[in-house]
């Protein structure tokens, strides 16, 4: 997303009227998730400054009868209590997820990555924390993909226990297509259980110096379940213009009024 990304993070690109990682937190929310940690970087501050309040900023919209302008905002963080943490080097996923050991301390925690959005009847937090409450594992959010596809992302092997339900036996990062175990790819969504933590300390530095989710979740299946649920929402991600002028048109068309003005325009392209 350079150069748009250079100066402003990529989490922080609005998808309509909002940035992209406001629709991360609100699917939080909607799960019933009343307290959020970001792992962040010192290049990323624009994120902890959005979830903080701007008492000039209200007092002028507030003098200009300009309140519901924040209204979103205003209303989630009064929903939640949001904290952060910041990730000095960039040392990939699994340390930025063993970044939150203190915080979550016993407690299972749901894990989202800022930069996708899901747009669908169930958001994926609600539907991890409902497959936690009858399984009582570790969960990862799963998608469909094309088998020309599954070497870009985490495919998960395993046997469908019922539609939409795996019981895990292997994950593998980037795999090629031939020597994939499924078509499910890991959906940028987890619910994990404290005992990662210990995983992730064991789990060795890869490519770039990064350690890597994905193989800390190998470690924890070897000593617990591990299921996979399939999401009913559709994912969109931002990390490229055209998937984030696509999302931007997907979410709009969501959304009768705005689509409305925008179908015009939309037509007189086509011609």
């Amino acid at each position: 997303m350079l150069p748009a990304a250079k100066a402003v993070p990529k989490e922080m690109l609005p998808v309509l009227d909002r940035p992209t990682i406001q629709y991360v937190v609100e699917e939080a929310a909607s799960a019933g998730v009343d307290d959020l940690l970001l792992i962040t970087s010192r290049n990323k501050r624009a994120i902890e400054d959005h979830f903080d309040r701007d008492a000039e900023l209200e007092q002028r919209l507030s003098s200009g009868n300009k309140q519901a302008l924040l209204a979103s905002i205003q209303s989630l963080m009064g929903r939640m209590s949001v904290h952060s943490i910041r990730q000095n080097e960039q040392r990939g996923l699994g340390d930025a997820v063993r970044h939150a050991r203190r915080h979550v301390g016993d407690e299972p925690f749901l894990c989202l990555l800022g930069d996708t959005i899901f747009s669908g009847p169930i958001p994926p937090s609600a539907q991890l924390a409902d497959a936690w409450r009858e399984l009582g594992t570790a969960l990862v959010g799963l998608e469909k993909v094309h088998p020309d596809n599954v070497e870009r992302y985490g495919i998960v092997g395993g046997t469908e226990i019922r539609p939409g339900v795996f019981k895990l036996d292997t994950l593998v990062e980037k795999p090629s297509k031939n020597n994939a175990p499924s078509h499910y790819a890991i959906a940028a969504r987890y619910l994990l259980t404290p005992a990662i933590f210990d995983c992730l300390d064991h789990t060795p530095a890869g490519k770039g110096g990064e350690i890597q989710l994905t193989d800390a979740l190998k470690l924890l299946l070897q000593q617990q379940p591990i299921h996979g649920i399939v999401l009913q929402s559709r994912r969109h991600d931002i990390g490229n213009p055209l998937d984030w002028l696509k999302t931007n048109l997907i979410l709009a068309r969501q959304d009768p009024k705005l689509w409305g003005q925008l179908l015009p325009l939309v037509r007189s392209l086509l011609q």
